[in-house]
């Protein structure tokens, strides 16, 4: 489990394919891996993955072909968000995480507004129905705020969804949000909650 919130950024500086993926090598320096361990788990813009190699910074990951469907951004000399998983003693400053992208969304507007910047993404078909206003969301890994959600028919009928959120001048500048622009693919995890009570609800219609 993690809490979404960014505790460094590293880049991608090796990627070499494996039989059902890749692996990819993080220079994760101001991450610090003192004390983790190959087994652990650190989440990678957004999608948990298990450390398998580690020398000095450097710190190795296979990627499965499950994962590679399901998210964005492994590409070589990528930046990416890093967060060691939570701990027990840990404040929950963000929202409880899993790790577990649910789907890749695309950025439709960034602009900047006063100090803070308003992000405009639009989710895949399906996720729609876990957003809500004052809800939470963890995009690239970071625990974010929904200030709206808005639903429309796409061309071919589909109900298409998209949300904003609020991005302050700190959370810009500890992420690699910055490095995006409109038409940039995210990793997207909706709230543990909303997954559960959908199901719920769900499984009491029938």
């Amino acid at each position: 489990m993690f809490t979404g919130i960014v505790a460094a950024v590293g880049s991608i500086v090796a990627r070499s394919p494996l039989a059902g993926g890749f692996r990819i090598t993080i220079d994760s320096a101001g991450l610090g891996l003192d004390d983790v361990a190959l087994g652990d788990s650190i989440a990678v813009d957004g999608c948990c993955l298990t450390v398998v190699d580690k020398t000095g910074a450097m710190a190795g990951f296979d990627v499965s072909l499950e994962s590679i469907a399901r998210t964005a951004g492994f590409d070589l000399g990528r930046r990416v968000n890093l967060e060691k998983a939570l701990r027990l003693s840990d404040r929950l400053g963000g929202h409880l995480v899993s790790g577990h992208v649910d789907g890749v969304g695309t950025i439709c507007e960034f602009s900047q507004i006063g100090e803070s910047w308003k992000l405009v993404v639009e989710t895949p078909p399906g996720l729609g129905r876990y957003l809500a206003e004052k809800g939470s969301i963890t995009i690239n890994g970071i625990s974010l705020t929904v200030n709206a959600v808005s639903d429309r028919a796409g061309p071919t009928g589909t109900p298409v969804t998209g949300f904003s959120v609020n991005v302050i001048p700190h959370t810009l500048a500890m992420t690699n949000l910055a490095d995006h622009r409109v038409g940039a693919r995210v990793n997207l995890e909706v709230d543990l909650l909303a997954r559960y009570v959908q199901r719920l609800m769900v499984a009491g219609a029938h």
